[in-house]
């Protein structure tokens, strides 16, 4: 497949910036989308990740997770991730206004609400965790 001039529907990069993501996870980002088909999706394992950025396969899991939690990024199954339709690149603007109008309201980087979102899921996270935590000690 020839790989023309791809269009990105939105310039995504303040809201990005907006959420104040761990480093790696900015890395890890970068290198889906620098690698990612038309439409967002993505094949490449943790292990590639890790050695095309330099950094350790915890730091990738790390990274991915909070991309996970921002909606930046979707797991498909074991090396195979989607960009946030608003991230992808398109072969043609058509492709990339059908993506966007098929989204969940919920994951759309225009979302006033998109930003606060991402910093619940992640207390959810960290709430969750700690549970898990207290349950384990009570066990032992």
């Amino acid at each position: 497949m020839s790989r023309g001039m791809l269009f990105a529907p939105v310039n995504a990069e303040g809201v990005v910036a907006a959420l104040d993501l761990p480093g790696p996870a900015y890395r890890v980002l970068f290198a889906l989308r620098s690698r990612s088909e038309p439409g967002g999706r993505v094949e490449m394992g943790q292990l590639q990740i890790a050695a095309l950025l330099g950094l350790s396969r915890p730091s990738i899991t790390s990274g991915l997770r909070e991309l996970i939690l921002a909606r930046l990024v979707k797991k498909q199954r074991n090396g195979i991730y989607r960009l946030n339709a608003m991230l992808a690149s398109y072969e043609t603007p058509a492709d990339a206004r059908a993506a966007i109008d098929a989204m969940d309201p919920a994951d759309r980087l225009d979302d006033p609400h998109f930003v606060a979102r991402y910093h619940q899921a992640v207390q959810d996270y960290r709430d969750q965790l700690a549970l898990e935590r207290r349950k384990k000690l009570r066990v032992a």
